[in-house]
């Protein structure tokens, strides 16, 4: 794991591209479109950390996925989950947390990627030595700007090949909460970033506060300017079954069939598939397993001529 500093000029990457390369013949898109009939849209791109999810759901590069959920709801420990996933298939990620600590991040993904609350000294090391080509962490805590995060989002492009941008979250990049207009700006740059490098960008983003957890939050309860969801190519929403929670702290067994989590997928643009992905929640490895049955498996950190190119 490489981590970003302030040592790195990024105001050399504030201005975007030269407008006139993006003006082409139409006929530079043929293979694209062929290869958009010979393989579906749902099997292109990354998997998912489920295997149930492999046939309709992907991560695809140059696509701006936003990734909601209440305050408590397990958002980034879902995303951290997801980021080793996808480094298990080949995609290079940044992590740009302003909430967490580069080494509190790599401390959960750690019980993530050996299935345990406290994983062996040699296998942290050896995840350290793989995430070396593969992980890069943005270390700045607090608020940051957009345009500090459309610049990092560039050198990591450029210079890193990282394709994969995880922005954690929308409230620390310097925008106020009813700053909507500003809001659609960066979400819309953002967007536009994903499309023009086609490097994907997740940027997780609350819901609004309620009184009632009990049900689901939909793209229409994201915190902010409706154009967040509107803007974005595919919306996860994360939701944690607080209602089991309760009922079991009480001796109340009822629940105990339903599923701990929920990841709907509100917003999927390029595929054909919306709905709820039932997911099971193990607290010792702080990992989300797709049955009730499933256990934790610790990762094969495979080498770099292993790994799954998408």
């Amino acid at each position: 794991m490489r981590v970003i500093d302030d040592e790195i000029d990024f105001d050399a990457y504030l201005v975007g591209p030269d407008e006139s390369a993006s003006v082409r013949p139409a006929s530079d898109w043929l293979e694209d479109v062929i290869r958009s009939f010979e393989q579906p849209a749902t099997q292109a791109g990354a998997m998912l950390p489920w295997p149930k999810t492999s046939e309709f759901v992907r991560l695809r590069r140059g696509e701006l996925s936003i990734w909601p959920g209440m305050s408590g709801h397990g958002k980034s420990m879902l995303i951290g989950q997801v980021a080793l996933q996808l480094m298990a298939q080949g995609e290079k990620t940044c992590i740009a947390s302003m909430e967490m600590k580069p080494a509190s991040t790599m401390h959960r993904m750690a019980r993530q990627a050996f299935a345990t609350s406290h994983p062996m000294r040699r296998d942290i090391e050896g995840l350290s030595l793989w995430t070396d080509s593969r992980l890069w962490l943005y270390a700045q805590q607090g608020q940051v700007s957009p345009e500090r995060i459309l610049a990092v989002g560039r050198y990591c492009h450029e210079k890193l090949g990282v394709t994969h941008l995880i922005v954690d979250n929308l409230l620390s990049c310097g925008i106020p909460e009813d700053g909507y207009d500003a809001q659609k700006q960066f979400v819309l740059a953002l967007a536009t970033h994903a499309h023009d490098t086609g490097q994907a960008v997740h940027l997780l983003a609350h819901s609004r506060k309620v009184a009632d957890e009990t049900k689901p939050p939909g793209k229409f309860d994201v915190r902010g300017s409706a154009s967040i969801t509107d803007l974005a190519d595919n919306v996860f929403s994360v939701w944690r079954n607080r209602p089991k929670e309760q009922a079991q702290e009480q001796g109340d067994h009822s629940k105990n069939n339903e599923a701990d989590a929920l990841l709907t997928v509100c917003k999927h643009r390029h595929g054909e598939w919306e709905g709820r992905i039932q997911l099971w929640f193990d607290r010792r490895s702080q990992t989300y397993l797709q049955s009730p049955t499933d256990q934790p498996k610790s990762m094969r950190l495979l080498p770099e001529d292993e790994m799954v190119e998408f």
